[in-house]
């Protein structure tokens, strides 16, 4: 056999070839090398869907062209011969735009911006092979694309623009014409409505979509012949033979070789498990292999098909065969539509997950339970043979199978159901969609005509170490009768008897994997009693055997006029970046041309807990070539130590590391695929110490920073006296990952005169300057700090930015040579830190009435290993924890603890969530102790006009209670509340719960000196702007609302004024951009700035009333009057002193209320968001459509916190969940089925001493996220109420799905209950 060793492919309608590529380089990686970098790097493990781009090919055999969306990071450049691939730039640009591209940046479904190239090219794969898709499939497409800012509701509405019209509902999208807004037939664009979202302004023109003018499949490709390939490095070998001969000939010399075709596991094992597949054979272009038939008796597939591919064979399986034959198809399709995501569907083949033979496959427990056979071929002299192989006989456990390694997996034939034969598939994930499963489960039962069970399998995924049957189960069943409750009985007793596992078993959640198989069986009994007219069904038992179905998304935004003085500051104009974004022309860091002998760094940190560094070795990583250097503490030429407050922390661990993922050292090497290998081979010897990881491990052992921050008002213990009620309790908040899209990056460059210019994604260049210049030992004003923009932040960029940033400073300085470092998503999850985790302790005294009369509270904070700001959210939290209500006593204090998990750091809400969630569950707590509405008690305590806060600030113009009024009203809550009742009352396993929560948020910096800000303005001979201020653009909009202040105040149009990056050299001493006070501080700013001009010009616009801005200017400028300035602002009236509990702590509050309407599934503990209603008082917007955008997106992230976002740490302290695999963010198939956003009107804004009377709304809604977590509580105790449980619910945040379940506390949940025994270690732990 010969082998030809150049590839050939298509890259954006441009033919590419390359000679012996290497076989470990991603698609990802070459297309970003030579410049096409709007597909993006987010996870690497095809969890994001920041990479995903088109892959088209032709079929000579049916003679058509499929287009497929694919994650690049996964796909080997190797394996696109052939090919077409089209990336973000290959579909338009900024000034042609494809209509994809338009639609989602005029309908502000780009914020931050750096997933957005993913999303296109999700929705355009969609329209290139279903150009008139259903408003389902277009929704259904972003099942792999995640998004950190949007909340995906714009996305969606984008993606419905290009639906069609299927019923006259009014929320029913349709292809626009002209002037139609986004496309809903109520858009407000088409109405003359004075509430509606965006109805006074322009409509907006979209380009019509023709899906005749795409980019053709080049016709060369459709006549391209392929040959057998083979490529090599020194490390990898790679063929690919092109038909099944070849593939046996190269099994046969080399028997233990890989074979790979979608990667979607080998490219996991290689980057993340360091598993090395020296010889790889790609399968993914034999014929044989990908074909299918319909025979007599059943189904024979390919074992190379990919899934997407199987799906649409179920599909056509389904209408060729008879009815009664296809159960076991239509349990295998519905099945797969949860199958990881479109992307991994794709590219996923059978043979991989057969073979890779997990205990969680979503292929597998059907495989089972349906008896399929296995066909494997092999080469054996020199004739084929081949054998067939049940599925039972298949697996014979955990990693094991029966194929020997030189034979190759042909076909599955799946046989055709019988005649009373009823197959169905279950699954249950953390997340409903684009998540393995916990369990799942593949069951068949055969009946005869008097409905006993001939025969019956049932298969089990999550239970075991691999799939397995329960066959204890399946004998007692054979031969019993079918819809029989106390035969039912006996089945449950014997499968909790048949799955024994131990509270640490491996993936833990181990009751509630017990209680799935249950839950599975009674839904799978009474699914069959109904089809098959056993016996009728109860209604409550018939309303709730299915999983819950989410509907199309819909929603309403509702805002308030801006004012009409203005002509540009209000208007909701879409994001200054957005179409750049859409377009993937905008530049990241990382997207920046590499720099004339740029090197590369690499870290290397602890994988301890906690020990004494004994010695570092790094002789074999310096052998490696390429690589260029190793630095640690003793290469530091100025400070080593660093610190936000107290310099507890190290830029490279000296002597005792505190954490795993703590920094130790820095590789720097040619390339990054150098510098990550050699990382590895540092050797550290250590000297382990004891370790503490949870807030009770340091409560117990009194571990804790220095400082316990602590406020009181009046007398707790007289109020304790008083009380007619005292009830106490805890609750506990939970980590939380900031996932924002672009990781951790930075690029230091050296320049003459121990000058440096650091390129760094950080929220605060200011203190990124000064910390570089202290580690260098230079000053300040040699180090410029530049950032353009950055892709999301949350608070995670605000000082762990430094980190990476200081790290290549030291190699710079060194090397002299410019450093480049873009942390990947497992590092910088290890590394940066997260949320806080808080446990609140507290007492409470209520009178008879419900009115709280002290509140004792003891606040317990993780901190991790160093301090970083946990004192300061400490503060914040104690500031906090008053909620939405006045008490007239109040004790609180904080313990920061100092444990051995990462060094937890600033987040969305700095404290305030947690306190938030913590007094919203005392109140949850006393209402079902008090047996009384928790409404009632909610609204009996709301603060009122004039009272004082225990801080001492006196609310003024608090229009909190209308604002929690109005959402009750628009909301129908107590017509809802009726209605959830009727519902739960019919329906045994199903429940709906709703919540309804006001929300105070001070809006200020704790620390006084941050409130201030700078700019810089000049204006040029020809009438144009250029800015600059010291705030940073990370999606929120803060570019975009500077240009309309500036355009404002100056009068000019806003396309003359051009905002240029953020850098320490243009605005000083700049504070972070965070705490939502962006816009306050950097408009006025700007507008100080932008007056100070317009004041100078005053003169000449008086004489000149007819000229044009530029000749004004010039006038200006011949009268040599100076048109430059700069401007400040600091925020005014305020200044707290926490030790005196003297002075003004915030300069106002950004009030808001929400009410949240969730069902949830007592048998799974799945649940959706039926419909959640938020009114935000926003004062006067400086545009409603981004803050729109905010609130959406910080609801969607607060939902996350609350409901699905739980960080895991292992007991010896590294962390599991360490990227989209096991920490699972909201989707868009999680937010609200019915969105609505309203904005507060009546608000009194004469006193509101901010920019054009707007207010700071990034961080607040997040907080109402807790509607969604309170509802889930109300649906809880809907389901407890339903078995006569009157115990309190107790459900820790996030509100999983196992704590769901657990929480309803049935008679299976006590059933199935695994106890702790003596000397059990958990699996794994929150800390």
């Amino acid at each position: 056999m010969t082998f030809e060793n150049k590839l050939r492919f298509y890259l954006n309608g441009t033919s590419v070839k390359i000679d012996n590529p290497d076989p470990d380089t991603t698609l990802l990686n070459y297309i970003r090398s030579i410049g096409l970098t709007g597909t993006k790097l987010g996870c690497g493990e095809g969890g994001c869907g920041a990479c995903t781009i088109m892959i088209s090919s032709y079929n000579k055999a049916l003679d058509n062209i499929s287009h497929i969306s694919a994650n690049a990071c996964l796909t080997p450049l190797c394996s696109v011969d052939g090919k077409h691939i089209i990336t973000i730039e290959g579909i338009g640009n900024v000034k042609h735009p494809h209509p994809i591209q338009e639609r989602l940046a005029l309908l502000h479904g780009s914020q931050c911006g750096f997933c957005t190239p993913g999303v296109v090219m999700s929705l355009y794969s969609l329209l290139r092979n279903n150009p008139n898709p259903s408003e389902e499939e277009a929704e259904e497409c972003f099942d792999g694309n995640l998004c950190r800012c949007t909340g995906y509701r714009p996305i969606l509405d984008t993606a419905k623009t290009f639906a069609r019209i299927e019923t006259n509902d009014p929320y029913e999208n349709h292809e626009p014409q002209e002037n139609v807004g986004c496309g809903k037939a109520d858009c407000c664009k088409l109405n003359n409505v004075d509430t509606t979202f965006n109805h006074n302004f322009s409509q907006i023109k979209f380009k019509k979509y023709d899906a005749t003018q795409e980019l053709i499949f080049p016709p060369s490709l459709m006549k391209y012949v392929p040959e057998p390939l083979h490529f090599h490095n020194n490390k990898t070998k790679w063929f690919r033979p092109i038909n099944i001969d070849q593939l046996l000939s190269l099994k046969s010399e080399y028997p233990n070789a890989t074979l790979v075709s979608g990667n979607t596991r080998i490219g996991i094992e290689t980057k993340f498990e360091n598993i090395k597949h020296d010889v790889q054979i790609y399968v993914g272009d034999i014929p044989e292999l990908k074909s299918w038939e319909f025979k007599d008796d059943g189904l024979s597939l390919g074992a190379n098909m990919t899934i997407s591919r199987v799906q649409a064979v179920l599909k056509e399986a389904c209408n060729y065969y008879k009815p009664h034959q296809i159960q076991i198809f239509e349990a295998l399709s519905e099945n797969l539509k949860r199958f990881a995501t479109h992307q991994i569907r794709n590219t996923s083949t059978l043979a991989g997950n057969i073979i890779a033979n997990s205990s969680t496959s979503d292929l597998i427990p059907l495989l089972l339970s349906s008896e399929s056979i296995f066909s494997l071929i092999s080469l054996q002299s020199t004739l084929k043979k081949s054998r067939p192989i049940p599925s039972v006989s298949f697996w014979t456990g955990y990693n094991q199978g029966c194929r020997a390694s030189s034979e190759i997996l042909e076909s599955i034939f799946i046989p055709c159901s019988n005649h009373g034969q009823y197959v169905r598939a279950y699954k249950q994930s953390k997340r409903h969609y684009g998540s393995r499963a916990i369990v799942n489960a593949g069951l068949s039962v055969s009946l005869d005509y008097n409905s006993h069970v001939q025969k019956a399998c049932f298969a089990f995924g999550g239970m075991r170490g691999a799939v397995v049957r329960a066959l204890n189960a399946e004998n007692f069943i054979e031969g019993k009768k079918w819809g029989d409750e106390y035969v039912l009985e006996q089945l449950i007793e014997i499968l909790c008897e048949e799955f024994q596992l131990s509270f640490s078993v491996t993936g833990a959640m181990a009751t509630y994997r017990k209680t799935l198989v249950i839950g599975f069986i009674n839904k799978f009994w009474y699914d069959v009693t109904k089809s098959a007219n056993i016996a009728a069904l109860s209604s409550d038992i018939e309303n709730s055997i299915g999983e819950i179905k989410r509907s199309i998304s819909k929603g309403i935004q509702t805002i308030g006029r801006p004012d009409k003085g203005n002509k540009i500051v209000g208007k909701p104009i879409s994001h200054a970046s957005a179409m750049k974004q859409t377009t993937g022309q905008a530049i990241y860091l990382d997207d920046m041309p590499r720099i004339e002998g740029e090197l590369y760094g690499a870290f290397v940190t602890s994988q301890k807990a906690h020990a004494k560094i004994l010695n570092i070795d790094p002789t074999q990583a310096l052998n490696v070539p390429g690589v260029k250097g190793f630095f640690s503490a003793k290469d530091v030429p100025g400070k080593n130590s660093w610190g936000f407050i107290v310099p507890d922390d190290e830029v490279f661990v000296s002597k005792e590391v505190f954490y795993v993922g703590q920094v130790i050292g820095l590789i720097v090497a040619e390339t990054k695929e150098i510098a990550q290998e050699a990382k590895d081979l540092v050797k550290i010897e250590y000297g382990e110490l004891p370790y503490i990881l949870t807030i009770e491990e340091a409560i117990e052992q009194n571990s804790y920073f220095p400082m316990t921050p602590q406020l009181a008002r009046g007398d707790v213990e007289q109020g304790f006296q008083k009380a007619d009620y005292i009830f106490e309790g805890e609750a506990r908040s939970g980590s939380q990952e900031h996932f924002y899209m672009e990781t951790n990056v930075a690029l230091v460059i050296p320049k003459e005169d121990d000058e440096f210019e650091v390129h760094s994604g950080t929220q605060n260049p200011a203190e990124t300057q000064y910390k570089v210049a202290e580690v260098l030992g230079i000053t300040a004003n040699k180090v410029t700090c530049r950032v353009k923009r950055v892709g999301g932040a949350f608070g995670g960029k605000e000082t762990k930015g430094f980190l990476v940033a200081m790290a290549l400073a030291v190699g710079a300085w060194h090397l002299k040579k410019p450093i480049r470092c873009m942390l990947d998503r497992n590092e910088d999850i290890i590394i940066t830190g997260q949320r806080h985790p808080i446990l609140g302790r507290w007492k409470v005294g209520l009178t008879n009435d419900g009115k709280i009369l002290a509140y004792d509270l003891k606040l317990y904070l993780n901190g991790g290993g160093t301090s970083d700001v946990t004192t300061i959210v400490a503060e914040v939290a104690i500031l906090t924890s008053d909620g939405a209500y006045y008490i007239p006593n109040v004790r609180f204090i904080a313990y920061p603890c100092k444990t051995n998990v990462h060094s937890n750091t600033s987040f969305r809400g700095f404290g305030k969530p947690q306190a938030l969630f913590i007094i919203e569950s005392m109140m949850n707590d006393v209402a079902d102790r008090m047996q009384i509405d928790i409404n009632e008690l909610r609204e009996k305590n709301l603060y009122v006009e004039g009272q004082k806060t225990h801080y001492n600030q006196t609310l003024e113009n608090w229009c909190l209670p209308s604002v929690y009024q109005q959402v009750k009203e628009a909301s129908e809550f107590e017509k809802r509340k009726k209605l959830a009742e009727e519902f739960n009352s019919n329906n045994k396993w199903r429940k709906r719960g709703l919540a309804l929560i006001p929300l105070k948020f001070g809006v200020s910096y704790h620390v006084l000196y941050f409130n201030q800000a700078g700019a810089l303005v000049h204006i040029y001979l020809d009438g144009s702007v250029l800015i600059s201020h010291g705030g940073i653009e990370m999606g929120q909009g803060l570019h975009t609302k500077m240009l309309q202040i500036a355009s404002e105040a100056l009068d000019v149009p806003i396309n003359k004024v051009h905002l240029v990056e953020c850098a320490t050299n243009l605005v000083i001493n700049s504070s972070p951009t965070s705490a939502s006070t962006g816009s306050d501080l950097n408009g006025y700013a700007v507008h100080n700035a932008c007056k100070i001009l317009a004041e100078r010009l005053k003169p000449y616009r008086e004489k000149m009333p007819d000229k044009s801005f530029k000749e004004i200017v010039k006038a200006a400028y011949h009268d040599r009057v100076n048109l430059s300035t700069n401007g400040f602002y600091k925020t005014p009236d305020i200044g707290y002193d926490f030790e005196k509990n003297e002075g003004k702590a915030f300069a106002y509050y950004t009030t808001g209320a929400a009410c949240s309407e969730v069902e949830i599934d007592t048998l799974t503990g799945d649940h959706t968001i039926l419909r959640t209603d938020i009114c935000m008082d926003i004062g006067r917007s400086l545009n409603y459509a981004l803050d729109v955008g905010q609130i959406e997106g910080g609801f969607i992230q607060g939902v996350g916190w609350y409901t699905n976002e739980q960080t895991l740490h292992f007991p010896n302290g590294n962390l599991y969940t360490t990227g989209p695999d096991k920490y699972k963010i909201p989707g868009a198939r999680d937010i609200p089925q019915d969105f609505r956003i309203y904005t507060y009107e009546g608000a009194k804004l004469s006193n509101l001493k901010t920019i054009h009377s707007s207010k700071g709304v990034g961080e607040p809604p997040l907080l109402l996220g807790c509607t969604v977590f309170f509802a889930i509580r109300d649906a809880i105790k809907a389901a407890r109420k339903y078995n006569n449980i009157s115990a309190p619910v107790v459900l820790r945040l996030p509100a999983t799905p196992e704590r769901i379940r657990i929480a309803c506390d049935d008679e299976i949940v006590r059933r199935c209950r695994v106890e702790k025994k003596d000397g059990e270690v958990p699996w794994v732990i929150e800390t």
